[in-house]
């Protein structure tokens, strides 16, 4: 049987290598050793950039274009001769308030976002550990990042789609070194919440996803035109649904149940086209994105949170049909609905605490649900996702080439994939 979550999850801190924690130690040496040769100090009272830098911070001006751009350049000549000289602590500190100032005092997003990819850059090359203050540093800079955005009313659609995109990259990159130098498995918790935010937000920003009768106009241009722009069109028009789909999956990791019904319970239930036997639509979001979070919390082993996010989902949101009338239709053939996404995920719950022994009543779910299972966003993830699965809980071992997909996906899941 699987461990409990809490030993699944955390584990030890990756460590550097041997030869980089000694060119680390000796960097920080030479640093020390020239320093106290200058007479001490904190190295900014002759250090003309520091102390400009320090004064356009402070200064009202900060507001305008050039002084937030004199502000980047110096940030980024600092942070540099800092790492150079072994100062790590010094140089991601720079980039950290910087950026802080230029979204708090500025409002300049664009101006910010680039000293934001020196800052995550700077994090993983000098191998600072992701700590708890640490991730709340990341929270304090996404939500200024998104009121300077929101305050810019001069901001055009397109510039906005761009920084927000930017920002995605940022807080995946953030994600990867919590997970590399960090303590918790897949990455920090605070980190995953914190870009389930922003994908969600994404999926509802009109600038990124585009108004609906735009979606609507790509739609049926890609019908006019025939297949042989399918794949370019199918990316856009399906973009909503690949956000949300990383939103759930985030939550989920975040371990943010509250947080994922409170999504699921924002969208339409499903249509009668989406419930009919045999459709070729894609679900209704709200189903898919419960089957996604449930596939994902037991891929991770996190049983107890899947146990959670099912019944509570059963109890509170699927409430036009009661249980016992899904269960019958589950197994009903005939009476020309789809299997229920609830009825599968509490089902795979329940065999999953059982033993190794009911691997054939798995395989015959999922076999079962297959169908639905591949008219879902991303069919070749979910598969992954059911592999993993059934090799945790059933010792069911994958194909040799479908164990290379796994493992990548599921360091995906640590922000690989940004």
């Amino acid at each position: 049987m699987p461990l409990p979550v809490q030993l699944q999850l955390r584990g030890s801190a990756p460590t550097m290598s041997a030869a980089a924690a000694r060119r680390r130690k000796q960097q920080q040496k030479r640093a020390a050793a020239k320093q106290q040769s200058d007479g001490g100090g904190d190295g900014k009272s002759d250090d003309p950039v520091a102390l400009r830098l320090d004064a356009l911070l402070a200064d009202p001006t900060l507001v305008e274009e050039p002084v937030a751009y004199e502000a980047l350049q110096l940030a980024q000549s600092a942070v540099r001769r800092n790492v150079k000289t072994g100062r790590f602590a010094e140089a991601v500190e720079v980039a950290y308030a910087t950026s802080l100032a230029l979204l708090v005092k500025s409002g300049r997003v664009s101006v910010s976002s680039q000293l934001l990819a020196v800052l995550v850059q700077v994090l993983g090359e000098t191998h600072t550990e992701c700590t708890d203050e640490w991730v709340g540093r990341f929270g304090e800079l996404d939500a200024a990042y998104r009121v300077a955005m929101d305050k810019d009313e001069s901001m055009g659609s397109d510039e906005r789609g761009r920084l927000q995109r930017l920002h995605l990259q940022f807080l995946k990159k953030g994600l990867k070194w919590s997970n590399d130098l960090g303590k918790v498995r897949f990455g920090a918790m605070g980190m995953h919440s914190i870009l389930g935010d922003h994908c969600w937000n994404m999926s509802c920003d009109e600038a990124v996803v585009g108004t609906e009768a735009e979606r609507k106009e790509a739609a049926a241009k890609r019908q006019d035109e025939g297949e042989e722009d399918d794949d370019e069109e199918y990316e856009e028009e399906d973009l909503e649904i690949g956000l949300r789909n990383e939103a759930v999956s985030h939550y989920a990791l975040a371990e943010k149940i509250d947080t994922i019904l409170d999504k699921l319970k924002s969208l339409p239930s499903p249509t009668s086209e989406e419930l009919a036997m045999g459709h070729v639509c894609p679900p209704a979001q709200r189903d898919a994105l419960l089957t996604r979070s449930v596939l994902v919390l037991l891929a991770v082993e996190n049983m107890r949170e899947a146990r959670k996010l099912a019944a509570s989902y059963l109890a509170e949101i699927e409430t036009d049909r009661p249980p016992a009338a899904l269960k019958k239709s589950y197994l009903d053939k005939t009476d020309g609905k789809a299997p229920s996404h609830v009825m599968f995920c509490c089902m795979l719950v329940r065999i999953c605490e059982k033993d190794a022994k009911t691997a054939p009543l798995f395989n015959w779910l999922v076999r079962n649900f297959g169908a639905e299972l591949g008219t879902m966003h991303e069919p070749e993830v979910i598969k992954t996702y059911t592999t993993k699965i059934g090799r945790v809980y059933f010792d069911i071992q994958p194909p040799p080439n479908m164990m290379d997909m796994m493992e990548n996906m599921m360091g995906m899941m640590g922000g690989m994939g940004g």
